[in-house]
């Protein structure tokens, strides 16, 4: 097993498999959080229980932190494997001619994600642990709101301008890193040329898509609270 990983294809491979799981997450969280917008009753029943299932918290949850770091972590490696292979190449190949700037900079919008997401954590992972496992309050309520709290919480996040922003920017930077690591997953999974050019198509929707739909929540919880 340790072999597979230290081989260039193996590395690439355990790369795309992590995308792949990252992105079906990334659809799965967008469809719960789009239902702030439409039912807070529903978001905060759903929020209640993705928050309370022994399944997600004891088994997903960890799997999904795993993904996390295990892809950024490949990340920087391929990133100091591909900058040390274009060294002894660098005659023989220009990169600039050869790739587009977005695959060029996966590492810079990899990084400017990553800070994303620490920022995802304070806002919300880190409270969540507090609160159940600290605490061990699991009733999913707060003093002060009636019904669940989530959509309370959700919401006011969103009520300050600059964190709002932070948020759009992330997302920004996650449609560049997408647009190119969507293709190049399935690439590295062996796709035909045929299926590339599909999978790019498909690829340059999901990319745009899914960071769009993020955006318009924070903009619509931010929006809402500057007009009530």
């Amino acid at each position: 097993m340790s072999g597979f990983f230290k081989s260039s294809i193996g590395r690439k491979v355990a790369m795309a498999l992590s995308a792949f799981f990252l992105m079906f997450f990334l659809l799965q969280h967008l469809a719960i959080n789009f239902l702030s917008v439409f039912s807070a009753d529903l978001f905060n029943e759903v929020s209640h229980f993705m928050g309370t299932n022994p399944l997600v918290q004891f088994a997903l949850q960890p799997v999904l932190i795993f993904g996390v770091v295990f892809h950024f972590i490949m990340g920087f490696v391929l990133e100091i494997k591909n900058k040390k292979a274009q060294g002894i190449a660098y005659a023989k190949n220009n990169g600039a001619a050869n790739s587009t700037w977005m695959s060029r900079n996966m590492i810079w919008s990899g990084i400017a994600i990553l800070a994303f997401i620490v920022l995802h954590f304070i806002d919300f992972w880190f409270p969540e642990i507090n609160t159940k496992f600290i605490q061990g309050d699991w009733s999913g309520t707060m003093q002060g709101v009636e019904g669940f709290r989530y959509h309370e919480e959700l919401t006011h996040k969103f009520h300050n301008p600059i964190r709002t922003l932070a948020y759009v920017i992330a997302f920004i930077f996650l449609i560049l890193h997408l647009w190119h690591g969507f293709t190049s997953a399935f690439q590295s999974m062996g796709a035909s040329t045929i299926r590339k050019k599909r999978l790019q198509t498909i690829g340059k929707v999901y990319s745009i898509a899914i960071p769009l739909g993020f955006i318009f929540i924070a903009l619509y919880h931010h929006l809402k609270y500057l007009l009530s």
